[in-house]
C-alpha cells in the first residue's frame, strides 16, 4: 500500500495570493510603462507566468518582462497574500494521518518558499515552475496518492499521475468545469477536506 503523500497547488488552493500578484504587476507597470491589469489577471490565475506577460509585452520584451516581474514578487506580494480557509488545517490533517505535503505549483519553487514560510505553513516539499501535464512528474516522482486544485489543469495533472484529483471551487474555475476536468471529488473549500479525507485515502489506496 503506498504511503499517504498529498499534493496542493498553491495559489487559490492554499493561499489567496491575489491582492500580492496585482501589487505586483502594477510594480511591472510602474517599472516597464507597459500597461498591465492587475485585476483581470488575478481573476485568472492558474497557468505559468509566461502565458500571462505575453498578453500584455511583445514576444521580444516577454523575457524580460518574467525576470522583472519576479525580482519584484518577493517585495510586493509576500505580505498581502494569505492563508484560504481551511488550508491549515488541510496541512495538518495529512500530517496528523501520518502523511506528507507536496506543493506542486506553476510558481518558482524559491517564490513559493517565500509564501509559505511567511504564513507558516509546513510542508515537506515544494516543486515549481510546472503546469497541467507537468505537474504530474513530479506528482509521480514524489508518490503523491492524491493532488489538489482549484484549477482544470490540475485536474489534468492528478489524471496524468494516475491519482485521484480533488477539486476546490476557491479559484477561476466553478465546481462544474473542475468535475467536468475528472475531479472526483469537489470541496467549496479546504474546510471540508479534513472530514473527507479518509473517505479520500481509501478512495487512492484502496484500489
Amino acid at each position: 500500500m503506498a504511503a499517504l503523500t498529498v499534493g496542493f497547488d498553491l495559489d487559490m488552493t492554499l493561499v489567496d495570493s491575489r491582492p500580492g500578484i496585482a501589487d505586483a504587476f502594477r510594480a511591472l507597470t510602474a517599472r516597464t510603462g507597459v500597461r498591465v491589469d492587475a485585476e483581470a489577471v488575478v481573476s485568472r490565475l492558474g497557468p505559468p507566468l509566461r502565458t500571462e506577460i505575453a498578453r500584455w509585452f511583445p514576444p521580444e520584451q516577454v523575457d524580460a518582462a518574467v525576470r522583472t516581474f519576479r525580482e519584484l514578487y518577493p517585495a510586493y506580494a509576500i505580505t498581502p497574500t494569505v492563508p484560504l480557509p481551511g488550508a491549515a488545517a488541510a496541512i495538518e490533517a495529512v500530517h496528523e494521518r501520518g502523511g506528507r505535503v507536496l506543493v506542486v505549483t506553476a510558481k518558482l519553487g524559491r517564490l513559493a518558499r517565500l509564501h509559505l514560510d511567511h504564513l507558516g505553513m509546513v510542508v515537506d516539499e515544494v516543486a515549481g515552475d510546472l503546469f497541467a501535464e507537468g505537474k504530474a512528474t513530479a506528482l509521480r516522482e514524489h508518490g503523491a496518492t492524491h493532488y489538489v486544485g482549484d484549477h482544470v489543469a490540475d485536474m489534468v495533472a492528478a489524471r496524468a499521475a494516475g491519482v485521484p484529483g480533488i477539486g476546490v471551487a476557491t479559484g477561476p474555475c466553478p465546481a462544474e468545469e473542475l468535475r467536468g476536468a475528472g475531479a472526483e471529488v469537489v470541496l467549496d473549500d479546504l474546510t471540508g477536506f479534513p472530514a473527507a479525507l479518509d473517505g479520500m485515502i481509501r478512495l487512492a489506496l484502496g484500489r
